[in-house]
């Protein structure tokens, strides 16, 4: 069957759009006709050749990894959903066996590899004029259709829109379960969120539902502040004009925040983050970092007993928290329309990208018919 997909060749340069065939479900594969894609900053990073080597030597690739839609087709093995069910994309697919799956953390899942891809005698999932094309992070949902291993999906209730559910498959996971889970913020304490992108502002709705009495969000962009203080920050620093750190001092009586949040990607923003912590505080990374980069502060910044930690996909297990999430929104406390600020189509994907690079709004939604 032939697709509309947005192919990505080489760093620095734009997407085309152009016709990909998409083979048929096999095995444990599920054929799902795309609702709609979150435009991620991840996807960007592999643009701007930011995550070093990834796909050097891939050739065609489909990016895109926040995607929602409609079964059509599964393969003979599956057993989790059926066609007409409503499924949303998470790349935190799992094995199901491993150490870490067993001990609960799926989203650690050691035995990933080659468990969601197809076996080398198999023929692609993709391909263009008998050539391979990559399907980027095993989901590739910049593309009218996607081709997903049944642990790459979780149902979810066909009364949820799939334009808002799309966003939920990472930007909301990621940043919801880094504030809920990966943190271990606790009601009543501090929080301060560098970033408000879909990330970031996930961030600041997770602290808001998990109690903490102060948010402060950063940002260099007064529109993306606005909205942050709409969705539960109580202040907001813009980062042009003032020193974040010396702010967020003044904001907490000198005392710092209990919790900091980097979500976009940035060494120096997590060097802020650290420096803002109160005594015990906790700094985590949330952003994906450049390939080879490096973090420094000075030593006497560090407060006693202070925390650095990463977070991978807020801690998530995606079947059971993305059909929380969605009965959260369901229930007006996780608010996700406000957070898609831009609908677009797939030829438009570029100037997506353009208005991410300029701080224009906070997510970009692919809607496809």
């Amino acid at each position: 069957m032939q697709i509309r997909a947005a192919i990505f060749r080489r760093p620095h340069e734009p997407l085309t759009i152009e016709e990909v065939e998409i083979a048929d479900p096999i095995g444990k594969e599920v054929f799902v006709r795309t609702a709609a894609s979150g435009v991620c900053h991840s996807d960007k990073h592999n643009i701007d050749d930011l995550v070093g080597d990834r796909w050097s030597g891939a050739g065609k690739v489909i990016l895109g990894h926040e995607g929602s839609g409609i079964v059509e087709a599964v393969g003979p093995d599956v057993t989790y959903v059926q066609p007409g069910d409503h499924v949303v994309a998470c790349l935190s697919w799992f094995c199901g066996n491993c150490e870490q799956c067993l001990r609960g953390r799926p989203h650690l899942c050691s035995g990933r590899a080659g468990m969601v891809t197809r076996g080398t005698a198999d023929p692609p999932r993709y391909s263009m004029d008998g050539a391979p094309v990559q399907q980027g992070y095993d989901i590739a949902s910049y593309a009218e259709a996607m081709l997903l291993h049944e642990n790459s999906v979780v149902k979810i209730g066909k009364r949820y829109p799939l334009e808002a559910a799309s966003i939920v498959g990472c930007a909301v996971t990621t940043g919801f379960g880094a504030a809920i889970r990966t943190s271990g913020l606790q009601p009543g304490e501090t929080a301060a969120v560098f970033g408000c992108g879909g990330v970031g502002l996930s961030v600041i709705q997770g602290a808001r539902v998990a109690g903490a009495r102060r948010i402060i969000a950063v940002d260099k962009f007064e529109a993306k502040l606005e909205l942050a203080c709409e969705l539960g920050a109580t202040d907001a620093v813009n980062a042009t004009e003032t020193d974040p750190v010396a702010a967020i001092r003044e904001l907490t009586g000198g005392r710092g925040v209990d919790h900091a949040f980097e979500a976009v990607g940035l060494p120096m923003l997590v060097t802020q983050a650290v420096q803002s912590l109160a005594i015990r505080g906790t700094a985590t990374v949330v952003g994906v970092l450049p390939a080879g980069a490096k973090i420094e502060f000075p030593w006497e910044a560090l407060r006693p007993e202070c925390r650095l930690q990463t977070s991978r996909m807020g801690s998530n297990a995606f079947r059971v928290d993305i059909p929380n999430h969605l009965e959260l929104y369901e229930q007006g406390r996780l608010r996700l329309d406000e957070m898609i600020t831009h609908r677009i189509a797939l030829d438009d994907l570029n100037d997506a990208f353009r208005r991410m690079d300029e701080g224009e709004g906070a997510r970009s939604l692919v809607v496809f018919d």
